[in-house]
């Protein structure tokens, strides 16, 4: 895949069509030919679209386009959103948008850019300048916006409804709000406000048990509520006991207080803590038995929930999760029309696509929901929280994992990178391919990683590519599991393939040698090998002795952490894994480390 040739961002993509056959002419010679339309009576995400368009066709052409509230007589007129586009073109057809659906369309000489309520006209204008105008945001502070004085585009007609209703790629450069509305984000974390149209709000995010039922609060009164291990109530790594009425009804009435103080919630969660121990009282292991999966009564009891709090927050859905002991779908029990089932693929081989079958239980489950699930949704993992820093050559899997969701039906993806720092191996790489594929789960994953590596690493894109190459092929090659906990010892990670990397990663510096920006970009892309280098110091120079092979690294393991150091914190990574502020893993291998001369 990443080898694949790639069709760059060129010239001919901000001149669609010129000369007779051109529908309009949005500039020339860096004059304005068009006027934006956008009507006073628009929403604020409305008139912030038509405010984005003028700035950036200024940035292409270098002309001041004019925003107007009517249309002129004898003026090509580009209408951004419903209001404007029907003043002249009443017969304009939003029917089934939804909230972000996305409509552009040449008709006579002007252009129509409109979309459905909250958010659909933004992304249309967004749509317009990144398929038809070459623009790209590839981070909250790295773009690519095409200069062009003369612009003109062929007859267009674009409607797209996204199948994902929530889409959000959890990495932390992607929160940001401006790069999240340009790519089409939605989800909870990005920082979207009402201009940008907003997003999904979430009424506590996951893990809620304990934050609704706190056990200080409630186990000395009333220990019945909690679960029941060995014929033992606890709370230290326990759940619910969801067969428990009184807990229930003492849940809901906390969760109607939350939800009424939190207005903006489109989703609540009601799930499970983040460990085993569901309640085996006799109750609640009947149920499971009948359910053949503790998912059942788990389901049961957030139906129920969802079922109290429909009549006063029917814009509410109520969320809860198929993780660890859940994930197998139940035998009788559906989910109500306002639950929604997050499915986690935290067990899976991210080496090789979902649909493999060293993959098969999941693949089983994923299944087995969606016949039951309308709204089914699915937490899914992209990063190593152990080593956020080191290679992790999932890449070839992206694109062909997200058509496998939306192929089971699934509505919402959840795509949890490192979302704590900057500098995660390859991580604005992996936000913006996966924006893309979540917008449009039918577009190639290979072709949007070369698009990106093209237009963000410059002239040392082909040794980047390279690069990523060689660690793809080699966990190929060892067959790892390349799960979400990988290890810095596992098999693909070997010195004869850090030290091909790194060969191309050097190459990839000389190429861009005399552009700071770009030179910058690929000594961050030098982290990984080095990190993985200074982590297994001893054992990789053990490694090249034994091979005869040159040593790629600097003489002391002092002076690579150094220059780690130095870009790290220009970058500024904060951590190397989920869990540790700091950089105490490499101090740990500061100290293991041999002194010269001992090899």
């Amino acid at each position: 895949m990443l080898n694949r040739t790639h069709i760059g961002i060129v010239a001919a993509i901000l001149v669609v069509s010129a000369g007779a056959c051109s529908a309009m002419t949005i500039a020339e010679n860096g004059q304005a030919k068009a006027l934006i339309v956008v009507s006073p009576e628009s929403s604020e995400p409305v008139q912030h679209a038509a405010q984005e368009l003028a700035s950036f066709l200024n940035q292409i052409t270098g002309a001041e386009f004019k925003i107007a509230e009517q249309a002129k007589r004898r003026q090509v007129c580009i209408f951004v959103g419903p209001e404007a586009a029907k003043q002249v073109y009443r017969r304009l057809s939003m029917e089934g948008l939804g909230q972000e659906g996305i409509l552009i369309r040449t008709m006579r000489d002007d252009l129509v850019l409109t979309g459905g309520e909250p958010r659909g006209t933004l992304y249309a204008v967004y749509t317009f300048l990144e398929d038809h105008l070459g623009c790209r945001w590839w981070s909250s502070s790295e773009s690519t916006i095409p200069k062009k004085p003369t612009v003109e585009i062929d007859r267009l007609n674009v409607r797209h409804v996204p199948i994902l209703e929530y889409r959000e790629p959890f990495w932390y450069d992607a929160h940001d709000g401006d790069w999240a509305v340009r790519n089409k984000s939605n989800g909870n974390s990005v920082r979207v406000d009402a201009k940008g149209g907003s997003k999904h709000r979430y009424e506590g995010f996951v893990h809620t048990f304990y934050s609704l039922i706190p056990p200080a609060k409630y186990f000395e009164t009333h220990p019945e509520w909690f679960s029941q291990i060995d014929g033992k109530r606890i709370t230290e790594r326990g759940q619910l006991c969801l067969t428990n009425e009184a807990m229930r009804q003492e849940l809901v009435k906390n969760l109607r207080v939350r939800l009424r103080a939190n207005p903006a919630a489109t989703i609540a969660s009601v799930s499970q803590n983040d460990w085993r121990g569901n309640c085996q009282c006799d109750k609640c292991a009947a149920a499971e038995k009948e359910e053949g999966s503790p998912a059942g009564l788990m389901l049961r009891f957030v139906n129920a929930v969802a079922e109290d709090i429909e009549e006063d927050f029917p814009h509410v859905a109520i969320s809860t999760l198929a993780y660890q002991y859940t994930r197998k779908p139940p035998k009788h029990v559906k989910p109500r029309d306002n639950v929604i089932v997050r499915l986690c693929s935290i067990e899976a081989s991210f080496s090789v696509p979902l649909a493999h079958e060293r993959n098969k239980p999941f693949r089983d489950d994923i299944v087995g929901w969606s016949k039951i699930c309308d709204r089914l949704y699915v937490w899914d993992y992209v990063t190593n929280f152990r080593h956020h820093i080191m290679p992790h050559p999932n890449l070839r899997v992206l694109g062909p994992n997200v058509k496998f969701f939306t192929d089971h039906s699934v509505k919402g993806l959840f795509e949890q990178g490192a979302y704590t720092t900057n500098g995660a191996e390859m991580a604005e790489l992996r936000a913006w391919v996966l924006a893309k594929l979540l917008w449009n789960p039918n577009r190639d994953g290979g072709e949007l990683i070369d698009q990106f590596i093209e237009g963000y690493y410059g002239p040392a894109a082909p040794h980047i590519k390279a690069y990523l190459n060689v660690t793809h092929d080699a966990v190929e090659k060892t067959r790892d599991w390349l799960g979400c906990f990988e290890k810095h010892t596992a098999k693909y990670l070997s010195f004869d393939t850090l030290s091909r990397g790194w060969a191309h990663l050097e190459r990839a510096e000389a190429a861009v040698k005399d552009d700071p920006d770009l030179l910058f970009r690929v000594r961050t892309a030098q982290l990984p090998v080095m990190y993985t280098f200074m982590m297994r110091w001893n054992e990789m120079r053990d490694a090249a002795k034994k091979a005869d092979a040159d040593w790629p690294m600097t003489e002391t393991i002092q002076e690579t952490h150094d220059r780690f150091m130095e870009i790290a914190k220009k970058k500024n990574i904060t951590r190397l894994d989920e869990w540790n502020q700091g950089f105490g893993a490499l101090d740990k291998a500061l100290k293991r480390a041999k002194p010269v001369g001992i090899f």
